[in-house]
């Protein structure tokens, strides 16, 4: 197994495909091969942090920041939504708060 064969593996385990067969020439592949090790690893730590679920709170600054940008980029792609007697806005539309999850 190289490094491409490896990245692919890894792509399709993500995916939802079962890795049992190739588990041996992984971890023999990892064994030797450094960089791959560091990619296996922050993989890792990647999920480990998104399971810790720590919610981090955005600086209003920068969240001002990011709405306006998204506004901007939604109102460059699709205008303003008409719904019959009234138009309908980005922020109409709730992708100007943040998500309750």
């Amino acid at each position: 197994m190289n490094c491409e064969e490896l990245l692919k593996a890894l792509n399709d385990h993500v995916d939802g495909a079962e890795l049992t067969e190739l588990c041996e020439e992984f971890s023999q592949h990892l064994a030797g091969c450094n960089p791959c090790q560091i990619v296996v690893d922050n993989i890792r730590q990647t999920i480990s942090l998104y399971r810790a679920g720590e919610p981090y709170e955005m600086p209003a600054a920068f969240q001002e920041r990011l709405q306006q940008s998204l506004k901007s980029r939604w109102e460059e792609k699709f205008g303003s939504i008409s719904t019959g007697s009234s138009t309908v806005g980005f922020r109409e539309t709730g992708l100007d708060r943040p998500s309750e999850n």
